[in-house]
């Protein structure tokens, strides 16, 4: 019997939280789903992930206004998944900011990554009908950038490739508060579709050098203390060094791509199954890491009739 597809039989809504990490950091989390950053200076707001539409992106300004009413000038785009990215428009900000990799993403699959995620996950598409479009970043930059806000610094810096090729944190040095996007995962499925398995438990050894003190993943709670930032980062690496493990065994033993699922299976149902979206990943996640291992650096482009063909042959 082949498993409802994705999280298309996922309907129970989770409980918003809003928690203040620092003076002017605020982590707005919901049980697993995805997670939104907010900096709050003298001059004005930054949000970091716009979440999936702007109807989602509303009850982030709600909570926003309960402890500002200075406007919200800038969006920070941690990488390019429509669930992250779609709701920007909500905002009015004045600049929608992204590494120059993400845009080169948007370019080329911006549209397929929206018609694919909306099918795989529609709870998290509340209002998909007032979506306006792709969003387009209106600033991108190399390596790093600096926003100034007052005089609250804001380094914005493409730390390397992970969760996507194009992942961006937002890094406040002088509160060592990490906003991390998708690169930490903690206490939920680890989504790797679009991931370089090989290269991401580097990259988050570049988030661990920063020495953060306060962290907000991609999805999961805010972590509030140093201990626990490091928890989730390497929650995050000790899931991808054993997931990109199973498929490399896997092919040079000349597995199959089911073959690799089923070990993988095995290996990682014990630790992380019983998190949320764990199920929604697995499929997608093993789907990706075959391919790297099988030398495809450039994950291919989901698209929805992708993801369901694959689906079937790995859940049935």
């Amino acid at each position: 019997m082949t498993k409802a597809f994705a999280s298309q039989a996922d309907l129970a809504e989770k409980k918003a939280s809003f928690t203040r990490l620092s003076a002017n950091a605020y982590a707005y989390t919901a049980e697993g789903d995805p997670n939104s950053g907010v900096v709050v200076s003298d001059d004005g707001v930054m949000v970091v992930d716009a979440q999936a539409t702007p109807t989602m992106a509303k009850d982030v300004i709600r909570h926003i206004r309960t402890v500002t009413d200075k406007p919200i000038k800038y969006v920070m785009l941690s990488h390019y998944h429509a669930v992250r990215v779609l709701g920007a428009s909500a905002y009015g900000a004045r600049e929608i900011i992204a590494s120059q990799t993400t845009y080169e993403m948007i370019k080329e699959r911006g549209q397929e990554d929206m018609d694919s995620e909306i099918g795989r996950f529609p709870r998290l598409f509340r209002g998909a009908e007032e979506i306006p479009g792709l969003t387009w970043p209106t600033l991108t930059f190399d390596r790093e950038l600096t926003v100034w806000m007052g005089k609250l610094e804001v380094r914005l810096i493409h730390v390397g490739a992970g969760h996507t090729r194009g992942d961006t944190i937002a890094w406040l040095p002088a509160q060592k508060v990490l906003f991390s996007g998708d690169l930490v995962e903690y206490n939920a499925g680890i989504y790797t579709g679009d991931a370089h398995l090989q290269a991401w438990p580097d990259t988050l050894e570049r988030l661990r050098a920063l020495g953060p003190e306060r962290l907000l993943p991609g999805r999961g709670p805010a972590l509030a203390t140093a201990a626990d930032s490091l928890k989730a980062i390497e929650f995050t690496q000790h899931f991808v060094r054993r997931l990109y493990e199973c498929a490399r065994e896997g092919v040079a033993a000349r597995k199959s791509l089911r073959e690799v699922y089923q070990d993988a299976r095995k290996r990682l149902d014990p630790v992380y199954g019983q998190y949320p979206i764990y199920e929604h990943c697995m499929p997608f996640d093993v789907a990706r890491a075959y391919d790297e291992a099988n030398g495809i650096a450039n994950p291919r482009i989901w698209t929805a009739e992708r993801d369901v063909e694959m689906w079937r042959s790995l859940e049935t």
